[in-house]
C-alpha cells in the first residue's frame, strides 16, 4: 500500500480528531501512535467535552503540537463533534475514537479511495479487535449495513458473532454506513449535511449521517487496506442500561428521519412490536433495567415525535437504498442460522 498512497498527485489537508471526556487512560496508550502517523500533511486536534480528568493536561504536556478544542459542558458524541469541527480547518476530517490503536499508514489508503471517487462522501477502514487481534470488531468490523427494520450489522459481525479476519472482506466496496470509531469524511460533505443530529447525543448518529448522505446521491465506503484496532466501550460498556436506551430511540428517531413517509409508518409500528419482544427478553433474563431503558426510547420518541418530523428533508429516496436488508437480519440469524454476512441472499439487498 506504500506505492499506492504514493500515487496521489498530491497530498489533501486531513485533521485526525479525537473526542475525548476523561479519556486520560486511552489518550496515554493510544495517541502516541496516532501522532507518528505517516501521513504528509495531518493535523491532530483533541476535542474536549469538559473533561473533570487531567486528561488536557497530559496532553498539553507531552504532545504540545496537538490543538485542543474545548467545548463548555459535555455535549456527547455528536453534539460534541459538530461543535469540535467549527475550528479545524481541513479537506478530509478523520473522527477516531480515543480507544483506537492505528497503524503507521493508516490514513493515506482511505483518503486515496475518497479521492478517487468524487461521489463518495465518508469511508472507514478494516476495524479489528484491539484483544483478540484476527479477529473483527463489533462497531464497524469490515463496514456497516442496515436491515429493513431498522437494526444495524456489519460484515464480519452479526449480533454477538465476531469473525476472524481471513482476508474475507478484503474488497473495497460500498456499504450503508461507516464506523463512527475511525469515520472519514469530506469536509465540504460534512458541512453539506449539517454533521451529526446532535439530538442522538451518542450512539446511531453516523447511521442516520451516512443515510443522509446516501438520500443525496452520495456513497459509502470500506478500505481494507487500512487497518486499525478498536477496543470497544470505552465509554459505555457493551452491556449497559444507557446504551440500550441511547441505541433503542435513536433507530426510532432514525427511522422517522429518512424513511419514506409510509413506509415509515408502518416499519416503526412493527417495529415497537420487535423491541416489546426485547423488552420481554431483558425481563425474562433479569435485566429489568434494561427493559425499562427500551419502554423510556418508546416514550422520548413520542415526546419528540415532532421535533423529529421537522427534520425530515425531500430526497430522492433511490439514493438512499442501496445497502439496506430486505428483511431482518435477527429473523435471518435465529430462526435460519445465518450467523455470517456472507450466508445472507445478496439479491434481499435493495
Amino acid at each position: 500500500m506504500e506505492k499506492k498512497a504514493q500515487t496521489m498527485k498530491q497530498y489533501p489537508r486531513v485533521a485526525v480528531v479525537i473526542l475525548n471526556w476523561n479519556g486520560r487512560f486511552f489518550l496515554e496508550k493510544f495517541l502516541p501512535a496516532v501522532y507518528n502517523s505517516n501521513y504528509p500533511n495531518v493535523e491532530f486536534v483533541v476535542g474536549d467535552n469538559a473533561s473533570s480528568d487531567d486528561s488536557i493536561q497530559f496532553v498539553t504536556t507531552h504532545f504540545p503540537t496537538v490543538r485542543i478544542v474545548r467545548n463548555t459542558s459535555n455535549l456527547g458524541f455528536a453534539g460534541g463533534y459538530n461543535e469540535v469541527l467549527k475550528a479545524v480547518d481541513a479537506d478530509y476530517y478523520v473522527l477516531l475514537n480515543s480507544d483506537v490503536e492505528v497503524t503507521p499508514n493508516w490514513i493515506a489508503p482511505v483518503i486515496e479511495l475518497l479521492e478517487n471517487h468524487p461521489d463518495m462522501a465518508a469511508a472507514q477502514p478494516k476495524i479489528r479487535s484491539y484483544y483478540q487481534r484476527d479477529h473483527f470488531e463489533h462497531a464497524g468490523a469490515a463496514g456497516g449495513f442496515i436491515d429493513h427494520y431498522g437494526f444495524p450489522f456489519c460484515r464480519g459481525r452479526m449480533l454477538h458473532v465476531i469473525e476472524k479476519d481471513n482476508g474475507q472482506y478484503d474488497d473495497a466496496c460500498e456499504v450503508f454506513w461507516a464506523s463512527g470509531a475511525a469515520f472519514f469524511i469530506k469536509r465540504h460533505c460534512w458541512e453539506l449535511s449539517g454533521g451529526f443530529d446532535a439530538d442522538f447525543f451518542a450512539h446511531m448518529e453516523e447511521v442516520d449521517l451516512c443515510w443522509r448522505l446516501k438520500l443525496a446521491g452520495y456513497r459509502i465506503g470500506y478500505c481494507p487496506q487500512s487497518v486499525v484496532y478498536h477496543v470497544g466501550g470505552g465509554t459505555l460498556a457493551a452491556s449497559n442500561p444507557k446504551k440500550t436506551y441511547l441505541n433503542f430511540r435513536n433507530s426510532l428517531f432514525m427511522m422517522q428521519k429518512n424513511l419514506p413517509f409510509l413506509q415509515a409508518v408502518w416499519v416503526i409500528f412493527a417495529r415497537m412490536w420487535i423491541d416489546f419482544i426485547a423488552l420481554a427478553h431483558f425481563l425474562i433474563a433479569g435485566k429489568p433495567k434494561d427493559a425499562w431503558a427500551i419502554s423510556r426510547s418508546h416514550q422520548r420518541f413520542f415526546l419528540d415525535f415532532f421535533k423529529t418530523a421537522k427534520k425530515r428533508k425531500r430526497h430522492n429516496q433511490k439514493f438512499g437504498t442501496k445497502g439496506i436488508y430486505h428483511g431482518s437480519f435477527i429473523w435471518a440469524f435465529y430462526v435460519h442460522g445465518k450467523a455470517y454476512f456472507s450466508q445472507l441472499n445478496p439479491r434481499n439487498f435493495l
